[in-house]
């Protein structure tokens, strides 16, 4: 402990915790990246593209295993279904292993098609839910041959105006439509069911909130969860009492970590609001210090970086992650919950403001050394000169396209 500043040092100490278990637990942090947030994208007025962007497949597994190569907690890529389709899945996940990543968490598409207009699961249409079901249990499918064991489910089934839908038709249709993709998935493979306030559908989204996804999921079985996106609430929504609340019921089982000022921007992690990510962390961390609590929570990113650099972002993103749970493993448990049960509301807020405040970079550094990285992962990025080479092969790349 003697190598960390005087200040952090009595941080660590007043967690309780000890400095080799709060090592061990930063070394074992893990966020996983999507896919498709190292291509093109942008927003409903076009795409700027970049140079470097990923042009194919290969391309985003190659920026996934480098985000993980510089920051050592970003071990696996979710993939979206059929931005992301292969023909030869076992190849893809061999692929994935040579760079040294991991297939992540499968997200099926069922918004863009034209059949979709007017919904998904939730069409009036049973052929059109037909084949929003046949897309997922394809889905569940790939999940076996590349080893993920979540699908992750989000839609943009609503409406736009009154009376365009029966709002418990729809309900029930969504819950058939789930009820017989849960049942196609064994063990331990997990169904995460993420919602939305609103858009694309502005008069009404079928799965809203959370409470929504909750009452699903506690229907369909115990290998049913909610996954929060961080972009996806009203203004003002207490997120943090939210992931308390799942908690508590063994109901949360994974995020999508992005960051907003607005409405749903995916802005990156921590761009906007890095107090209440620590807020979230530490809710987080409170059920993982207590031993009589279980939690299986997938922490992953998706986020729409379409200025930024992606892979730049994408480091970005995942060390604010790191941060915060950096600070929220020196809260000084003991204390807080003494001034909780006294009542001292200032006491208790201190307890928290101390924790965040404390500069936990020379904790990261030291253990990003032990782990064999760079204790500046986006510094050493940047002096690396990937993003200039991968520009320079994946323009050219283009530019035979545009001939061919």
């Amino acid at each position: 402990m003697n190598s960390l500043p005087e200040r952090l040092q009595q941080r660590v100490e007043a967690s309780r915790l000890g400095l080799d278990v709060i090592k061990a637990k930063l070394k074992a942090q893990k966020i996983e990246t999507p896919s498709w947030g190292y291509g093109d994208s942008g927003t409903r007025f076009g795409v700027f593209k970049q140079a470097a962007a990923a042009k194919t497949l290969e391309h985003k597994l190659e920026d996934a295993a480098t985000v993980h190569r510089y920051t050592g907690i970003a071990p696996s890529v979710a993939l979206h279904i059929p931005w992301d389709k292969v023909d030869d899945w076992n190849a893809l996940k061999q692929k994935a292993d040579s760079l040294g990543v991991k297939i992540g968490a499968i997200n099926p598409n069922v918004f863009q098609d034209q059949q979709y207009k007017l919904g998904s699961i939730a069409n009036a249409d049973p052929a059109i839910r037909r084949k929003a079901v046949d897309r997922m249990l394809e889905c569940v499918e790939i999940m076996r041959q590349t080893g993920s064991n979540i699908l992750s489910l989000w839609f943009a089934d609503g409406t736009n105006y009154p009376g365009q839908g029966h709002f418990r038709r729809r309900k029930q249709w969504v819950q058939e439509c789930l009820q017989e993709v849960y049942a196609a998935m064994e063990a331990p493979m997990r169904m995460l069911l993420e919602y939305k306030l609103f858009e694309p559908g502005f008069y009404h989204t079928d799965i809203a909130d959370w409470g929504m996804s909750c009452v699903f999921c506690d229907k369909l079985g115990e290998r049913a969860q909610v996954l929060v996106d961080l972009g996806h609430h009203a203004q003002g929504v207490n997120i943090e009492h939210l992931v308390a609340f799942l908690l508590d019921e063994g109901k949360l089982g994974g995020f999508h970590f992005n960051n907003r000022k607005s409405a749903d921007d995916d802005l990156t992690v921590g761009s906007i609001n890095p107090y209440e990510l620590f807020l979230i962390y530490n809710e987080l961390t409170d059920v993982e210090l207590d031993p009589s609590l279980k939690s299986d929570i997938a922490y992953m990113i998706d986020q729409s970086h379409n200025l930024k650099p992606k892979v730049e972002a994408m480091i970005q993103s995942v060390l604010a992650c790191q941060k915060a749970y950096a600070k929220a493993l020196l809260v000084d448990r003991k204390a807080l919950r003494e001034a909780q049960t006294a009542g001292d509301i200032v006491g208790a807020e201190e307890t928290l403001v101390a924790a965040y405040e404390a500069d936990v970079e020379p904790l990261l550094q030291e253990v990003r050394q032990e782990m064999g990285l760079d204790p500046q992962p986006l510094a050493a990025y940047r002096r690396s000169g990937c993003e200039h080479k991968a520009a320079e092969i994946r323009s050219r790349m283009e530019g035979a396209k545009t001939l061919g």
